[in-house]
């Protein structure tokens, strides 16, 4: 009876472990704004602990029936590909450019992780936490060299005039951004004017605000919308 409780026992603190960790790799995701928080991540991480503790010992009570065979691994392994489901909602696009990959990985990392705490392995899974916490700080934070070039959309309202778009494409030109492409038509309301769709690709160096303030010391574009 003593060993049964003390089992119970540390099935419960793995869980709760595997919980704070989730929580701990979701609160460095909550501060970057991005789509999955502190209760995903914490949701995420106790759920595949649970279900790890499931797979495991669930069935221990059905080891001894003839013509019964058990593979502990089979709901663990209906897990790692389950979670996709998580991870494939929060993947989205959004003016050409793929938002959400890095947090539907780390879900997907953050269910790893609390199946690791959820078999007994401690040691593995706290690192696994502290790892991915550290990665996901270290390199927003200190690695800018790793930086690449980003898109952007921009669009514009600009007045109907002759060269206008000639001129926008060369001053974006003069600072390094590369026009990928770009969609002009006559605005419906204001029949004087042109909306402009721009997808252009952005130095590493160059801030968005700077962006903003390039476009709009132009004497003819009437509005700005990233």
């Amino acid at each position: 009876m003593a060993t049964h409780y003390l089992m119970q026992v540390d099935y419960f603190l793995r869980l709760i472990v595997a919980g704070i960790c989730g929580a701990l790799i979701g609160y460095e995701r909550k501060n970057r704004m991005k789509e999955a928080g502190i209760r995903t991540h914490f949701i995420v991480a106790l759920g595949a602990s649970l279900m790890m503790i499931v797979s495991k010992y669930g069935f221990q009570d059905q080891s001894g029936w003839h013509n019964v065979s058990l593979d502990p691994s089979r709901i663990a392994a209906q897990v790692v590909s389950g979670v996709g489901f998580l991870g494939a909602g929060m993947i989205f696009m959004q003016r050409q450019t793929v938002k959400g990959l890095t947090t539907a990985a780390g879900i997907w990392a953050t269910a790893g992780m609390g199946m690791a705490i959820g078999a007994g392995l401690y040691s593995v899974g706290l690192a696994v936490a502290f790892i991915i916490v550290a990665a996901q700080t270290i390199l927003h934070v200190r690695f800018n060299w790793l930086s690449t070039p980003k898109t952007e959309q921009l669009i514009l309202q600009i007045i109907d005039k002759p060269g206008a778009m000639e001129h926008i494409q060369k001053i974006l030109e003069e600072k390094n951004i590369e026009i990928l492409s770009f969609r002009a038509e006559k605005n419906k309301e204001y029949h004087s004017t042109i909306d402009l769709e721009i997808v252009m690709k952005i130095p590493k160096s160059y801030q968005t605000a700077q962006l903003f303030s390039l476009i709009q010391d132009i004497p003819f574009v009437k509005s700005i919308e990233l």
